[in-house]
């Protein structure tokens, strides 16, 4: 590379001179003879004892020039023998060319430094490039490709979320979307006396009872609010055992006890418990009773048959579904057995998932496999996100000693729990979560009222009346 800028360098150098000494006659008796060449730059250059021939004179618009003294040779600018030094000799010099009769003379003219045309020349190119953008960005293609940009990048700014949700609206399937169904109207209730995320619930009579839950994911409930539909108001409030968990609670009530199963102790995503309690709703006394063969995270819990049954939920960690299967004997709010009873094993395990006896029936719908867990090594059990597959297979148990697999519900549905009903021979779930949106990954509500015909076996969509997802 610096040859290559040496070479160049060196012919610029050597047009300038040939173009200065075009300005005058030189008379060269013998070009080849040694006396008469220039010692750096060869024979193009006049030697000590060349005498200019047109000096006083002259001649067809020249310049008047100086006479040389004798015996003292013209000095060449600095710069001259800087190029010369710096010139390859395998290089050929260029030959000057004859002065054409009609060309101006430059005697007076100075050649542009090379440390000013670099620069000069790379401005001419900018100024180039400036002007062909300049035409481009004129011409009308470029003006509506222009206001395209700018229209993109307005909605560019509302958010990527949002850009995401609008590119793939119009091509989401039935999991995401809400399904066709009349709407009706509803009625908005007195707000609960607290936020609450996770916690469990249960009607007996006119009252509602709504137990722990979190109010922030460092904050969670241990007592129980009450609402009467009666009065349409919150009537009551009392407090949960100290031991016992306070979300993700397996629930059921025969009319009068309240069966409280297992569940997560504390914030964040800590690790579930075993410990089982009973509330007398008349007396507001809780009691214990034996606890679970393994810990569980929001199970499936129902009576049935005189007996207490819990199945499937999340093992101690969260996130690893369990099939287990347990019974235990129960009357009156008391535990006729000392231990649990093993049962036939749940085909597929997980937490948030609806339990419903009906028609001497056991019923099994919706849920999840996988959800948040603990970070490892976090003093605080922080939550963070595993994978989830929420799905909406049915289970049934009639008596038998294996589950039956009945019509699945039209979208997959979780965390309904505490989101069911049996009213005319039908069983009605109420909302839930359903998959993650494919674009934002944020789990979405769902939209819709499900009812199972339970002579069909066929399950229905009732009513959409809401749809949002979760921030």
């Amino acid at each position: 590379m610096f040859e290559r800028c040496n070479v160049a360098a060196e012919f610029f150098t050597a047009s300038v001179l040939a173009s200065r000494c075009a300005t005058v006659r030189i008379g060269r008796p013998d070009a080849n003879s040694s006396q008469y060449k220039n010692p750096v730059l060869g024979p193009h250059l006049p030697g000590p004892h060349v005498r200019h021939q047109n000096r006083g004179r002259r001649s067809g618009g020249g310049a008047q020039t100086a006479a040389v003294p004798r015996g003292r040779p013209p000095s060449p600018p600095p710069f001259v023998h800087a190029a010369a030094a710096d010139a390859s000799p395998s290089f050929p010099r260029p030959r000057r060319l004859p002065r054409s009769s009609s060309e101006p003379a430059m005697a007076a003219s100075r050649p542009l430094p090379l440390r000013l045309a670099v620069p000069l020349a790379l401005a001419l190119l900018l100024a180039l490039a400036l002007v062909a953008d300049f035409l481009r960005a004129s011409s009308p293609s470029s003006s509506s490709r222009r206001v395209s940009a700018l229209s993109s990048s307005a909605r560019t700014a509302k958010g990527k979320r949002a850009k995401g949700v609008e590119r793939v609206a119009r091509h989401l399937n039935a999991t995401y979307a809400d399904l066709p169904a009349p709407r009706w109207d509803w009625e908005e209730m007195p707000a609960a006396p607290v936020p609450r995320l996770d916690g469990a619930a249960v009607q007996i009579g006119d009252l509602l009872y709504v137990f722990a839950g979190y109010g922030s994911l460092d904050h969670v409930h241990s007592h129980v609010d009450v609402y009467n539909f009666t009065s349409n108001t919150w009537t009551e409030r009392f407090d949960m055992p100290k031991e016992m968990a306070h979300s993700h609670l397996g629930m059921v009530s025969d009319g009068r006890y309240v069966y409280a199963v297992s569940g997560q102790y504390g914030p964040q995503c800590r690790a579930s418990i075993n410990r089982n309690f009973v509330l007398d709703t008349q007396t507001k006394k809780w009691s214990e009773l034996p606890p679970l063969p393994l810990p569980r995270y929001a199970p499936a819990t129902q009576l049935w048959r005189e007996r207490l049954h819990v199945m499937g939920g999340g093992k101690e960690d969260r996130h690893e579904p369990g099939l287990e299967h347990w019974s235990l004997a129960v009357k009156d709010g008391k535990a006729l057995e000392n231990e649990w009873r093993a049962e036939v094993p749940i085909p597929r395990g997980g937490p948030h998932r609806a339990c419903v006896v009906a028609n001497d029936k056991l019923f099994v719908i919706g849920g999840q496999e996988g959800d948040f867990m603990a970070k490892p090594g976090s003093p605080i059990f922080k939550c963070v996100r595993r994978h989830e597959v929420v799905y909406g297979d049915v289970y049934m148990l009639d008596g038998g000693s294996k589950w039956k697999q009945v019509s699945p519900m039209p979208k997959p549905d979780s965390h309904i729990e505490f989101a069911w009903v049996v009213v005319n021979n039908s069983i009605v779930v109420v909302g839930g979560t359903t998959e993650k949106h494919p674009i934002t990954k944020k789990m979405i509500l769902v939209g819709e009222v499900f009812r199972f015909d339970l002579e069909t076996m066929v399950r229905y969509v009732q009513i959409i009346f809401l749809v949002d997802v979760i921030l």
